[in-house]
């Protein structure tokens, strides 16, 4: 049997750097897999939902924001952070209702990403939901965003010509190819 033992560093030490609202940084000190030691700087995140929403004639719900590290307007999912003690799903359904105003009737959940794992404990758990309602619009205050559809060969000719970069919306649209396609399956439920 194999094991990673000879990859694995061992926390020695830890520095809060810094504690905001949403994110808390430390430098731990480790030891390394050969005895020596380093320092590792990251972000403890409480991770986060994405949304594949699709609408009954075959498009998708994508939203514009602006995102103030990269100073851009994105195209992107649905999606949000994971509150205290709430379970991924009942996010994915809150995100959903709040950003776009959509409920949906079924949801599969496709898997995690973890979108820096250089530097950060996020995760985002991926949902794809379907039978959609719409209903009314909840933004959290301070939030702006515009939602639209758009065809999967429209996402998947934005991703290809660059337009759209950001990591979870690229991977999202790796799992939508492979759904429609067939090569990839899902557990739906209501």
């Amino acid at each position: 049997m194999s094991t990673d033992d000879h990859l694995i560093e061992h926390k020695q030490d830890s520095v809060e750097l810094f504690k905001g609202k949403f994110l808390h940084a430390f430098r731990d000190t480790v030891r390394l897999p050969d005895g020596g030691s380093a320092t590792r700087e990251y972000v403890v995140h409480p991770g986060a939902v994405m949304i594949i929403p699709l609408l009954d004639d075959g498009r998708v719900l994508l939203e514009r924001q602006f995102r103030y590290p990269v100073q851009r307007v994105m195209t992107e999912f649905p999606a949000g952070k994971i509150d205290k003690g709430e379970e991924p799903l009942a996010c994915a359904r809150r995100e959903l209702l709040e950003e776009t105003g959509y409920s949906a009737r079924e949801w599969a959940r496709a898997g995690v990403l973890h979108p820096v794992i250089s530097y950060s404990t996020e995760f985002i758990d991926i949902w794809f939901a379907r039978g959609l309602t719409l209903g009314e619009r909840k933004l959290d205050e301070g939030e702006f965003l515009e939602v639209f559809s758009a065809t999967p060969q429209e996402l998947s000719a934005w991703c290809r010509e660059g337009q759209v970069t950001d990591a979870k919306t690229l991977v999202a649209a790796l799992w939508l190819q492979n759904v429609l396609s067939g090569a990839w399956s899902l557990d739906w439920r209501g």
